[in-house]
């Protein structure tokens, strides 16, 4: 055989290889909304950057029939190649080639592809497009998940891993992305259940729809399972993109810098951002975004628990992780969901070296029977713990209400906050002047007390003890600041913290109220 005939059928398999399960399934892919596996790869990656890693492994499997039929890559792309420039590992499975099930040779390709991504100090990002494991298989195939999730594990806090799930994703294969920092879905073609709505249907005899299930809208809103819903492939593959402008490659890399831009609005408007009314609602996203670089925020799971912010920015051109109250919504308290959702977020900035920065009004936790029956002390505690424990940089600003136990869970003083700011709005006491004059002058102040000696007392509270120069008195407030220097103060605290470094008690891991 020529040199040339061995050239033109390693060519002919290379396309043969591009179309996954053949020209009719890829058809049906694309009619779906759907890209295929090499056309995702490609739009997420730097063009021309992927080196595509086993593109001609097959199966083994001899039972079922499964020995007269195998496609090249046997159902899974793997890889690497570039995002902006750095090193990124990657895989995508094919849905077009056996579901995208997963076999033993195709999870030996994808725990290649994680093996090599944590020895070299880069980000794994999984396309999920996938019907679960290779049933033709059996065993062999969930042992094949059990060595994709103790990598998950391993990796995690080393590499950012980041998930997609652009098509269905069902049973144990629903863990390998619970385990990763951030989930991607799409809209309308993307679901996520551990039991799909036949068994349930058949076992507790409910009556779901795959949307109501494990669509994008029940994992953004509701179970909190999705980080981030993009309308199609192409958004969550830029999506992608976008996050990791914010996150370094490793744990042991500073996330990437950038050109400090200003905000679009100027900080002069800042001073009356704050409501007079210690009722009245305001959005704090909008006050993140006027302090930001360029205006930007990218909020992370922002139709759960939406009490609370998390999300990226950048002060100075540095990345920063963002935690805040948000009175627009139950006037920002902190109860069970927003608890988890910040302590998840905490952690992964302090796991990876983006320094952490907190703008608090918070009035409490929530109250009643639902949120103490379903564990509010526990979880509440996660929060705390994952602040105490955070060693990056980390800073506060206290925006108005800072009353009681979640004063001290936002990042107060004395969790080794570096820095506290306050602004004049600021409120910092064990509890608002209502509840505060019910406790001290409760002989004094009878239910049938006239109003006006009522309002007196509270008026005398706000003026003595509702502001925020008590703690700046005894050191728990560095500084009070004027809102419309909050930029300013925030890049210099941020440059003044660059070397820090923490030496904590030598330990395996502490143990976090799970």
């Amino acid at each position: 055989m020529t040199v040339e005939k061995r050239i033109a059928d390693l060519e002919a398999l290379r396309d043969r290889i591009r179309e996954g399960g053949g020209p009719e399934r890829l058809a049906r892919q694309h009619a779906e909304g759907k890209l295929s596996a090499h056309e995702r790869v490609e739009l997420l990656l730097d063009p021309g950057s992927f080196l595509e890693l086993d593109p001609f492994v097959v199966h083994r499997c001899r039972d079922f029939g499964m020995e007269k039929t195998s496609f090249p890559g046997d159902g899974v792309v793997c890889g690497a190649g570039r995002i902006d420039g750095r090193a990124v590992y990657v895989f995508a499975q094919d849905f077009t080639i056996f579901g995208g099930s997963l076999s033993e040779s195709n999870a030996e390709k994808i725990c290649k592809v994680m093996d090599l991504a944590v020895q070299n100090g880069a980000p794994i990002i999984g396309l999920n497009d996938s019907g679960g494991a290779r049933i033709q298989e059996g065993v062999v195939s969930l042992a094949g998940y059990s060595k994709v999730f103790l990598r998950n594990t391993r990796a995690s806090g080393v590499v950012p891993q980041i998930s997609a799930i652009l098509g269905p994703c069902a049973g144990g294969a629903v863990y390998s992305p619970a385990i990763t920092d951030f989930i991607f879905m799409t809209e309308k073609t993307s679901y996520l259940f551990v039991t799909g709505p036949d068994v349930i249907r058949t076992v507790t005899h409910e009556e779901v729809t795959k949307e109501d299930l494990g669509g994008s809208r029940t994992h953004s809103a509701v179970s909190g399972v999705a980080h981030f819903v993009r309308k199609n492939d192409e958004a969550v593959l830029a999506g992608i993109r976008q996050l990791l402008s914010y996150l370094p490659s490793n744990n042991l890399d500073d996330p990437p810098r950038t050109e400090a831009l200003d905000p679009p609005r100027s900080a002069s408007e800042l001073d009356s951002f704050i409501p007079e009314e210690p009722n009245r609602p305001y959005d704090m996203a909008e006050l993140v975004r006027r302090v930001a670089d360029g205006g930007l925020f990218l909020e992370v799971q922002g139709a759960f628990a939406q009490n609370i912010l998390c999300g990226f920015g950048r002060l100075g051109g540095r990345s920063i992780g963002v935690v805040a109250n948000q009175p627009m919504h139950l006037a920002g308290v902190l109860d069970i969901d927003a608890s988890v959702k910040a302590a998840r977020f905490v952690r992964f900035c302090d796991a990876f070296n983006i320094p952490l920065l907190v703008f608090e009004d918070v009035p409490g936790f929530l109250p009643g029977t639902q949120q103490e029956y379903g564990g509010i002390i526990r979880h509440g505690a996660k929060l705390l713990y994952a602040f105490a424990e955070a060693t990056v940089p980390k800073v506060s600003v206290v925006t108005r209400k800072a009353y009681g136990g979640a004063y001290c869970v936002m990042l107060s003083k004395d969790i080794a906050t570096d820095f506290n700011f306050a602004y004049p709005t600021a409120e910092i006491a064990v509890m608002g002047p209502e509840g505060a004059v019910n406790v001290l002058y409760r002989r004094e102040l009878p239910p049938d007390a006239p109003p006006e000696k009522r309002a007196e007392k509270v008026a005398e509270y706000v003026d003595n003890f509702a502001n925020p120069y008590i703690a700046a008195r005894r050191g728990y407030v560095d500084q009070v600041i004027e809102p419309s220097e909050t930029r300013e103060k925030l890049i210099q605290a941020f440059g003044l913290l660059e070397g820090k470094r923490v030496s904590l008690p030598k330990k395996k891991h502490g143990n976090i109220p799970l």
